[in-house]
């Protein structure tokens, strides 16, 4: 029998591993010993040894649901009656722990409502069982829904004596709300004229569809029926049907858009290019769409919407708070992932970030040249050095005595280096963010940890290159020196030579980092839109933004770096090591002489370090692989809520992550709400429903 398979199915549950909605992630069982502690903290009633929920104890208590002194009891034993698989009244920690499970499973919204229908636990709904829950919601209180039509005895049978099992009654479910909208028509078009008055209209949709409604809508309903928006105005079954549908598939809506717009999110589209699309790819009618744009041109009047139009218009559904929920047991929840997929994924960001640092590398090269060459410009030791009077002079002397491609004297030695420089960089601040992150969120202290790392770990390679670098964009300064290249500067140098001014380039790159990458994922995430989402151009402009403190607070220890890498000519001064130079620089030319190249300092590094950043990230959108670690936060349209925004209750681990969206889906699809006050009751609730 079905009964027993569901039964069984259920009971089941906590000896097999569960895994959660969409394939989005696995949420691990939470620990029995832990899940009983949590189970006796609310539990109120006691048998000898054993202690037991009552449905006060598991909604109002666990869950946090109908928080006021006034609550309607009967809703609440009708929702704890979901965990009651007995159907004694009391929920002991088999029901408890077996109901965790259900939470993670793919169905998990259809099993709670039908468990909800399920009254006398038999593992089937009967007609009786049906009626006595509907009679309670307070759709069915405003809206009496006909139990003796053909609709109902379709599926109770005739004499509506048969009963139906799990997957008949989540088929039932599905139908049932549109089924109660014609159920509405019907009622208030009681001649069959196929019309209703659009005061009607209004408080139809606001009776069987206000969980699909913003508040926006909600105003604005009478304004959307067709023949105008006077009190008078007739709305037809047809555009009453059609209305309904859109409210429904408003996420279907979102892919038609995204489809017209090859997945861009800003792009304005028209009625006809919606209409095109949904001709390919789905039901999706021309009054559906005329009554689309209706509601978007309640805020403008353009006759195109984009993106952030259909999200103003849709509410949060269930399944953007199960995502988020899910995302956050993500993080709250250690992922016991194989050496072989760390080392992958690794691999795989080392390899975007070489991509990325490259690009980067070369949008600025002319930048870095002009800065170098100006860092290594002496004033003070003999009449007649000075050979570039600013940026702008020594960018146009380079390109009138050495051509263009002087400009990027040098960027095949820094392309070499600066793949696994990037690579390196980008890689441990990712690792070591991974490793402070929990729960979805990571302490500044974490952060600035992350970048300090990632700055440290560059040196290795940052050294060796910059100073073959600074010597090749030096050379061009004397007209009579013979042509220099990288292997001479290498063999010239040897290996400890690579290395010199190691210190300095520590001193600067540490810094730059621990500055840089906190301030690049604050100013991300400031950007980012309503939906959390960032679009490539606020990545670009995010990383530039950050690159503006972090290169210009770290150019003393970059001067002095050059000062040591750079061949002295004759007659100037030559330095022994970091202190060395610090104090004779300052001697010699002063504090000033410590921002030299500054601007073009920060010229270079804050668009390299911009462009090199959403490279990064799009690598990541487009080669979008999951090894089961953190991905980029605002690479997706939904946002993922940090815990403490969201109010995850502490108690909540596990699969209990998912209850209260869990409940909340049961109204926000279903639209089973069922009464939060006693009858008779003015008091307003204190807080919305989860």
């Amino acid at each position: 029998m079905e009964s027993q398979t569901l039964t069984q199915k259920l009971l089941s549950l906590f000896y097999t591993p569960a895994r959660c909605l969409q394939g989005v992630t696995t949420v691990k069982r939470a620990p029995t010993e832990e899940l009983k502690d949590i189970f006796d903290k609310y539990a109120s009633i006691s048998k000898g040894p054993e202690k037991l929920m009552t449905s006060t104890d598991f909604i109002r208590g666990f869950l946090g649901l109908f928080p006021d002194a006034n609550y309607d009891p009967n809703s609440v034993a009708l929702l704890g009656g979901i965990i009651d698989s007995s159907k004694d009244g009391l929920i002991s920690f088999p029901e408890f722990q077996a109901f965790e499970g259900l939470l993670c499973l793919p169905d998990a919204l259809y099993l709670t409502a039908f468990q909800l229908f399920d009254t006398n636990g038999s593992g089937l709904v009967s007609f009786e069982n049906f009626e006595n829950v509907m009679k309670q919601t307070t759709l069915h209180q405003r809206i009496p829904f006909d139990m003796d039509g053909e609709f109902v005895r379709l599926y109770f049978g005739k004499e509506k004596s048969r009963q139906i099992s799990y997957s008949e009654f989540s088929q039932f479910l599905h139908d049932f709300h549109e089924e109660y909208a014609k159920v509405a028509f019907k009622k208030y078009d009681p001649e069959g004229t196929g019309f209703i008055s659009a005061l009607d209209f209004n408080d139809i949709i606001l009776s069987v569809k206000s969980h699909l409604l913003t508040p926006d809508v909600k105003s604005n309903l009478i304004a959307l029926t067709r023949g105008g928006s006077s009190p008078g105005s007739k709305v037809s079954y047809a555009y009453f049907v059609a209305f309904t549908s859109l409210l429904n598939n408003m996420e279907l809506i979102k892919k038609l858009y995204l489809q017209a717009t090859s997945n861009k999110f800003n792009i304005e589209v028209t009625r006809e290019e919606m209409l095109q699309v949904s001709q390919t790819m789905s039901q999706v009618t021309p009054l559906e769409l005329e009554i689309l744009f209706l509601l978007v041109d309640l805020h403008k009047q353009s006759g195109r919407i984009t993106y952030a139009d259909l999200q103003a218009i849709a509410p949060d559904q269930y399944m953007k708070k199960i995502n988020q929920r899910l995302a956050a047991a993500k993080s709250a929840v250690p992922v016991d992932r194989s050496v072989a997929s760390q080392i992958f994924e690794s691999a795989y960001r080392f390899t975007l970030g070489a991509v990325a640092g490259a690009v980067g590398a070369t949008a600025v090269y002319p930048i870095d040249l002009v800065k170098t060459r100006m860092q290594n410009q002496r004033s003070g030791s003999f009449v007649g050095e000075l050979m570039y009077r600013n940026s702008m002079d020594c960018c146009k002397k380079v390109i009138r005595h050495e051509g263009f491609f002087g400009l990027y004297r040098g960027l095949v030695p820094q392309l070499m280096g600066v793949a696994p420089e990037k690579a390196i960089k980008l890689t441990t601040n990712d690792l070591v963010r991974d490793k402070f992150t929990t729960k979805g969120q990571i302490p500044l202290y974490g952060e600035v940890i992350a970048g300090a790392c990632a700055g440290g770990s560059q040196v290795v390679f940052t050294n060796p290159l910059e100073i073959v670098k600074i010597r090749l964009q030096v050379a061009g300064e004397i007209a009579s020196a013979s042509k220099v290249g990288a292997v001479s500067v290498v063999k010239e140098l040897g290996f400890l030579g690579l290395y010199k001014g190691a210190r300095a380039c520590a001193l600067r790159d540490i810094p730059f980092s621990a500055i840089y990458f906190p301030a690049y994922a604050h100013t991300k995430a400031a950007m980012a839109d309503e939906n959390g989402y960032n679009s490539p151009l606020s990545l670009l402009v995010s990383g530039a933004i950050a690159g503006i403190p972090a290169a210009s607070l770290v150019t003393p220890a970059d001067v002095i770096k050059t000062r040591l890498q750079v061949v002295a000519r004759k007659g100037q001064t030559t330095y022994t090591g970091v202190i060395d130079a610090a104090r004779k620089i300052w001697a010699e030319e002063g504090g000033r002489a410590f921002w030299k190249g500054a601007g073009a300092r920060v010229l270079r590094s804050s668009p390299q370090f911009g462009v090199t950043l959403v490279t990064y990230e799009l690598l990541q959108r487009f080669f979008d692989v999951d090894f089961g670690g953190n991905r980029p936060t605002g690479s997706h349209v939904d946002k993922v809520e940090p815990p403490a925004v969201q109010k995850v209750p502490a108690d909540h681990i596990g699969g209990y992550q998912l209850a209260l969206p869990i409940f909340a889906g049961m109204e926000s699809k279903f639209g089973l709400f069922l009464p939060k006050f006693r009858a008779g009751s003015i008091v307003m609730p204190t807080s919305p429903s989860p």
